[in-house]
């Protein structure tokens, strides 16, 4: 790479950002380091934190390599760490905590790889050098040895950081081979760092993206996560797309490149989604802020049009339909977020805002009744903060006025809300009579009947808002009744 000014100028910043941080974290590591150098160890900064402390933004989760051996690291660390935990240790990692900081500390690798099988077989190394060949990219393949502060980067690592390139220190050809996660990881980076893949980084990840399906959900699933939770995963999906991994791992968002969207103002609904996370994650802070990342939000944003592709039909005239898509997208979502085994409570939370996205739509200029919104609220349930960022996020139109306009008549849904939430208890919507009363009401010992009048009730409640004791009384009298059951006087 050329050492143009604008580098030499990246590279100079970079190494301030590491100063400072290391001048952060040295009371930690200045004691690791020493109890290592008298038992004759060294001990390195490495990975994902020195790639960090270059951009300025170390988190207080360190990454150490070392050349002693799992079984040594714990004998030098007990007495000094905090707590300690050896989950990892048949991979040499050993887990610590020292004032607040959590470390993890792994021996010299030298993995060997069948290239069939999904785990590396553990092999230790010798040096410092080795272990770095066999990290996922350059970025990821520098350390400080932080006995004399010596900043070692065989691999170009600094380059690539200040390039904004992400590259890997063997061919990537090699790399993949061993560990097809690299290529997901490829995808997570760029979300997360904003970098750009090296152009044989992205001619791999195409030529080998079928390799991903020697991975578990499961492992997939948490890559995945991380990309959707970083500052641009647009970008990362855009990648997984293009070079082909998506289609083994999240098939129908490439799919959507396949249907036109009904307004025709977008080259595809893949795009369109794409733009609807963007401004999905913009609202996640300036509407009702959040101090993290949505997941779930992200995932619905992505997701919320998967069913069109399959519900497409064309009218006469050149015109475009996607009835009951959002049906579909819910059932879609379901299937593929189960596939890659996220946690129930994400897929019902996600599966729920695909579902209930176009509900808005008939909203229309503010003709629903008091009842159709309190429904709306209902159905939303806790979700409600995500699906008001999500309905507001679908709004791509290029046309000023009617964007404004769907906004304003979003403000009037939300001031509805807002209204008669203040005149009613929305967040807990139940019937005015409950369980008890209704059985002693109607002499009726537990039971599906007892559900039946119970769910009687909520729907009048919907309808009608809070009604007088007397009046609900009255109405499940009524009820009980037109059910042919013998009501107590």
């Amino acid at each position: 790479m050329p050492d143009t000014s604008s580098n030499r100028h990246a590279k100079h910043s970079a190494q301030r950002n590491a100063v400072a941080e290391l001048m952060r974290i040295s009371p930690v590591a200045d004691e690791l380091t020493k109890r290592f150098s008298q038992a004759g160890h060294q001990l390195f900064l490495v990975g994902g934190s020195v790639r960090d402390a270059l951009l300025g933004r170390l988190s207080d989760d360190l990454d150490f390599t070392t050349s002693a051996r799992p079984a040594e690291i714990l004998k030098i660390v007990g007495g000094w760490a905090d707590a300690v935990w050896e989950t990892g240790i048949e991979f040499g990692t050993v887990g610590l905590t020292k004032g607040g900081t959590q470390l993890e500390i792994t021996t010299f690798r030298a993995d060997t790889y069948d290239r069939v099988g999904r785990n590396p077989d553990v092999v230790f190394g010798d040096n410092i050098e080795g272990d770095l060949k066999r990290r996922d990219f350059t970025v990821n393949a520098m350390a400080i040895d932080l006995s004399v502060k010596r900043f070692i980067d065989p691999y170009g690592g600094m380059d690539a950081l200040s390039e904004g390139l992400l590259d890997t220190p063997a061919p990537p050809e090699e790399s993949f081979a061993d560990d097809p996660l690299r290529m997901l990881r490829a995808a997570r980076f760029v979300s997360q760092l904003g970098f750009v893949p090296a152009r044989r980084v992205a001619k791999a990840m195409t030529d080998m993206s079928g390799e991903i399906t020697r991975i578990t959900a499961e492992r997939v699933q948490a890559e995945l996560s991380k990309l959707m939770l970083g500052t641009k995963p647009r970008l990362g999906i855009d990648l997984m797309t293009h070079t082909g991994l998506a289609e083994h791992i999240i098939p129908e968002v490439p799919g959507m490149r396949l249907a036109i969207d009904e307004h025709h103002q977008h080259k595809d609904v893949y795009e369109h989604s794409l733009t609807v996370l963007d401004q999905a994650i913009d609202l996640e802070t300036r509407h009702e802020p959040t101090t993290e990342p949505d997941l779930v939000l992200r995932l619905a944003a992505l997701l919320h049009d998967i069913g069109k592709p399959a519900t497409r039909r064309f009218t006469e005239g050149g015109g475009v339909t996607f009835h009951h898509h959002e049906v579909v997208g819910a059932k879609m979502t379901r299937k593929r977020l189960r596939a890659l085994r996220y946690p129930k409570d994400v897929i019902n939370d996600v599966s729920q805002l695909v579902f209930l996205h176009l509900r808005f739509h008939g909203y229309g200029k503010g003709e629903w009744t008091d009842s159709a919104v309190r429904r709306y609220v209902a159905d939303a349930g806790e979700l409600l903060p995500k699906l008001h960022k999500l309905v507001r996020a679908d709004c791509t139109t290029r046309n000023r006025r009617k964007a404004a306009a769907l906004q304003r008549t979003y403000d009037d849904l939300e001031e509805r809300i807002k209204r008669i939430a203040e005149e009613e208890d929305l967040a807990k919507v139940r019937p005015d009579l409950d369980g008890n009363e209704i059985m002693r009401l109607l002499d009726l010992p537990p039971g599906p009947l007892v559900g039946k009048a119970w769910r009687f009730l909520k729907e009048l409640r919907l309808d009608k808002g809070p009604l007088e004791h007397e009046e609900a009384v009255a109405a499940l009298r009524e009820w009980a009744k037109e059910q042919g059951l013998d009501v107590p006087e």
